[in-house]
C-alpha cells in the first residue's frame, strides 16, 4: 500500500483496545511494599542468617572444629578453680583459629560453639513462646469479642487480670516453684526448667494480642456478612473460623513479628537473673556467666550481647516494616 492509503489513516485513528487491568489483593500489595523496602530486606537477611545458624549449629560446630564439651579444660585454663583464665587466645593471648571467639574462663568451653548453640536455644524458646502466646491471644480475643453477656465479662476480666500482673515478679515466683518440683531428679531438671520458662513467657505474653483481636471483632461482628451468616444458622465456631479470622490475618502477623524480639530479650533477661535453663547453652546463660569477667575478658560478654542486640533490632525493624505494609493508611 502507498503512504497515503486511506486504510492506513483509518487504522491509525482507530481507538486502541483498553489494556487489561489486573487487580491485586491486599496481601500482594503488602508483599510488594515489603520487597521494595531495603531496610526490611536487610533485616530479613539477618534473620535468615540467625535461623540458619540455629538450625545447623551442630554441623557448623563440626565445620569450625569446636564443641560445647570440655575434655581438655584442665589444659586450656591456667588453674582449675573459678578464676582460671585461658592460656591460649584472649584475653591475655592472641587470636587462634582453633577457638575464634576464645575460651570461657573457669570452664574451658569454646565460646563460638556456645554462641551457635545458644542461638538455637534462645530462638527456639522465643519461637515456641510466640506461637503459644499467639494461639492463646487469638482464641481469647475471638471469644471475648464475639460473645455477649457473662462470658464476655469473664474473659475480659481474665485479660485485665493477667495484664495487671508484673512480668518480672511472676517469673521470679512461678518458675522456681515449677522447677523445684523436679529438683531431686537430675534427668528431668533441664526439661522442667525449659517447660517452666516456656509457660511463664507464654502465659504472660498473650494479653496485648487478645485485646487487639477483641477490638477488631467488636467492629466486625455487626458487619453484614457476619449478620447474614448468623441469620442462616451458621454455627458460631464456623463464623469465628471462616468469617472473622481471615479478616484478622494482618494484625496477627504484625503481632507475631513484634512478639519474637520481645521474647528473645525476655529469655536473655530472665537467664541473666538466674531464671531459665542452666544445663542448655543459651545467650542469656552466657551473659549471666560473662558478667563476672567484664573487666578482664570483655569479649566473653560482647559475643552473646551482640547476638541478642543484632537479632532484636533486626526483628523490630522487620516488624515495623510488616506493620506499615499491612496498614492501608501508610501504604503508598
Amino acid at each position: 500500500m502507498g503512504l497515503d492509503d486511506p486504510a492506513d489513516k483509518i487504522d491509525a485513528g482507530a481507538p486502541k483496545a483498553p489494556e487489561e487491568i489486573a487487580g491485586r489483593s491486599p496481601w500482594q500489595l503488602a508483599m510488594e511494599q515489603l520487597r521494595s523496602d531495603k531496610v526490611a530486606m536487610i533485616c530479613l537477611g539477618i534473620l535468615v542468617f540467625f535461623v540458619l545458624v540455629a538450625l545447623f549449629s551442630p554441623l557448623l560446630s563440626r565445620a569450625f572444629g569446636v564443641t560445647i564439651d570440655t575434655p581438655e579444660a584442665n589444659i586450656l585454663l591456667s588453674t582449675t578453680g573459678f578464676d582460671g583464665m585461658p592460656v591460649v587466645g584472649p584475653p591475655y593471648n592472641g587470636f587462634i583459629w582453633a577457638h575464634p571467639f576464645g575460651i570461657a574462663p573457669s570452664t574451658g568451653t569454646d565460646n563460638l560453639a556456645f554462641w551457635m548453640y545458644g542461638a538455637r536455644t534462645s530462638m527456639g524458646i522465643a519461637l515456641v513462646s510466640t506461637v503459644a502466646a499467639t494461639i492463646i491471644g487469638i482464641t481469647m480475643g475471638l471469644v471475648a469479642g464475639f460473645a455477649r453477656g457473662p462470658l464476655e465479662a469473664v474473659i475480659s476480666w481474665i485479660i485485665d487480670f493477667f495484664l495487671s500482673l508484673p512480668f518480672i515478679l511472676v517469673a521470679l515466683s512461678v518458675a522456681p516453684i515449677l522447677v523445684s518440683r523436679f529438683s531431686t531428679q537430675p534427668a528431668l531438671l533441664s526439661a522442667s526448667q525449659l517447660v517452666a520458662l516456656l509457660l511463664v513467657l507464654s502465659l504472660t505474653g498473650w494479653m496485648a494480642l487478645a485485646r487487639l483481636i477483641r477490638g477488631e471483632v467488636l467492629s466486625l461482628r455487626e458487619r453484614e456478612f457476619v449478620l447474614s451468616a448468623r441469620a442462616i444458622g451458621v454455627p458460631t465456631r464456623s463464623i469465628l473460623r471462616k468469617e472473622l479470622l481471615p479478616n484478622l490475618i494482618a494484625p496477627i502477623i504484625v503481632s507475631f513479628s513484634l512478639g519474637l524480639p520481645a521474647f528473645v530479650s525476655a529469655e536473655a533477661g530472665l537467664a541473666y537473673l538466674g531464671i531459665g535453663v542452666t544445663n542448655i547453652p543459651s545467650w542469656g546463660r552466657t551473659i549471666n556467666a560473662a558478667s563476672n569477667y567484664y573487666d578482664t575478658y570483655p569479649l566473653y560478654l560482647w559475643a552473646p550481647v551482640a547476638g541478642v542486640l543484632t537479632l532484636v533490632v533486626a526483628l523490630n525493624l522487620l516488624g515495623d516494616s510488616i506493620r506499615d505494609a499491612f496498614d492501608p493508611k501508610t501504604r503508598r
